[in-house]
């Protein structure tokens, strides 16, 4: 610590000797002619021509051999060598630059392109520019797996020296847009909806509080849109989805990040079997568009996105895996049961919740294809139709894949009377303890009662995917600023 405080100052110093010379050592433009990239696709032809160049970059290593200087100038999307002389520069500029520039140092460098004796691509610099003084010096090792934590504190760092870090992150972007391609083309519109709501709801989990001064109003960030993008339904659009943040005020693991993505869309007059469906084509699409193929892997496994996607009954595959009938067994011995497999049962929970938490402490990371997961038991999800041939059945599917929780969607409920009983009971568990229960949104069940049509509702963790599409072992490696404990 001492030495980066000595090498701080050491900087500091040349950055006033350099205002003291009247040279602005952050101006505020360039005059760059060329991106690195651009230089690299185009070098034989910008090297015959000897026509010069204005390049920029960060400056990521400086060797100097008396009379000639190296750099390895980077800007992101390429990296150059920069080669500066004495015999061209002159005495005075060719010092100039030893004495005040750092590795580190956005510059700007003017010049004619050529090739060195070991063929490397670079610069012949005869003129040069300093873009951004950097006062703290570049770690010289950033072990990245060594150091997991430093590398999400300090991201920047990350993606400098980690070049596959940042690729990831352009694939997340890739992954957005041709999801939000697909659904276009589809005939859906995107939409916005309130963060800021009065009453939290779409979904289980506890949600974070706020106060409103200005009309001295508590409120809660979202912890999904599904409501409210429901309400749009009853307005009269027939497909919507939204991309956005939403916010769970729960723990962190490898699965979760208390703000986090989601992709939601709703399809007025289609079931959920026809969302099944279109879920397959969409992955489709989805995975050609940015892979070019559909069979991908994921921590040493390899995954194939073939539809059709294997479709298992959750009563039918419980049953299977623990010997348990969840139509015969008493909430209260399903209970006992989960206890014996270390599984903690908050106050309120129901057999929904219990039989929830056994399938992922249990068998839910053997499903690594992607597999529908249909009909799960009532009281599951609170928005969500019942089966009609078999009412202790809901009308929905989850999407696993490599044990991972994808997607959850169902066909939606739209009778306003069941609907508000659903919330009834999710405020008597609420009350007695079940903190993650849904609470009731009058508002909600009024627009209800204008009647909305059919429809299958659709929620993707993009994190998630993003997870699994570029083999990654946490949320943490694809969300750009995971949240972090402070030091």
């Amino acid at each position: 610590m001492a030495q980066l405080e000595e090498i701080r100052k050491i900087r500091e110093k040349k950055l006033k000797n350099l205002r003291k010379l009247g040279i602005d050592p952050y101006p505020l433009s360039t005059k760059r002619t060329h991106t690195i990239k651009e230089v690299l696709d185009n070098f034989s032809k910008l090297a015959k021509e000897k026509k010069e160049v204005i390049l920029v970059g960060r400056t990521m290593t400086k060797r100097s051999h008396g009379a000639i200087t190296f750099l390895d100038l980077e800007n992101g999307e390429g990296k150059i060598q920069a080669v500066l002389k004495k015999d061209v520069l002159g005495e005075k500029g060719y010092q100039f630059f030893q004495d005040h520039f750092d590795i580190g140092d956005f510059v700007e460098v003017k010049g004619i392109l050529f090739k060195t004796k070991t063929k490397e691509k670079s610069i012949l610099v005869n003129n040069y520019k300093l873009l951004a003084k950097s006062l703290r010096p570049l770690p010289e090792k950033w072990h990245g797996l060594k150091d997991v934590e430093e590398r999400f504190r300090k991201r920047y760092l990350d993606l400098i020296f980690n070049k596959e870090v940042k690729q990831k992150f352009i694939l997340r972007f890739k992954v957005i847009q041709a999801i939000r391609e697909f659904l276009i083309s589809e005939g859906f519109i995107e939409v916005e909806t309130p963060i800021l709501q009065p009453i939290y709801g779409g979904a289980k989990a506890r949600p974070f509080k706020t106060h409103l001064n200005a009309l001295d109003l508590d409120l809660y960030l979202r912890i999904a849109p599904e409501l409210y993008l429901k309400r749009l339904l009853i307005g009269g659009f027939e497909k919507v989805f939204e991309i956005g943040r939403v916010f769970r005020n729960e723990g962190i693991d490898r699965e979760h990040n208390p703000d986090f993505t989601v992709l939601e869309f709703y399809w007025a007059y289609a079931d959920y079997k026809q969302l099944m469906k279109l879920t397959e084509k969409m992955f489709q699409y989805v995975l050609k568009k940015v892979f070019g193929k559909t069979t991908l892997e994921y921590q040493g496994k390899t995954i194939k996105f073939q539809p059709p996607f294997e479709r298992l009954d959750f009563f039918q595959l419980f049953k299977k895996e623990t010997g348990i009938d969840l139509k015969e067994i008493h909430e209260e011995a399903l209970k006992e049961k989960a206890k014996e497999l270390g599984i903690q049962i908050e106050k309120g929970e129901g057999l929904a919740e219990i039989a929830d938490k056994i399938y992922k402490k249990t068998f839910r990371d053997k499903l690594i294809q992607p597999t529908f997961i249909i009909h799960h038991p009532y009281g599951a999800f609170p928005l969500a139709k019942s089966y009609p041939k078999d009412p202790e059945k809901l009308a929905n599917f989850q999407l696993v894949v490599a044990g991972w929780e994808l997607v959850n969607a169902f066909s939606e409920l739209n009778d306003p009377i069941e609907q508000k009983k659903r919330f009834e009971e999710q405020e008597r568990m609420y009350k007695e303890g079940f903190k993650e229960a849904q609470r009731i949104d009058y508002d909600f069940i009024e627009a209800l009662e204008y009647g909305m049509p059919p429809a299958a509702g659709f929620g993707m963790g993009i994190d998630r995917l993003v997870a699994i599409l570029t083999n990654s072992k946490t949320l943490r490696e694809v969300i750009l600023f995971p949240t972090m404990k402070p030091k």
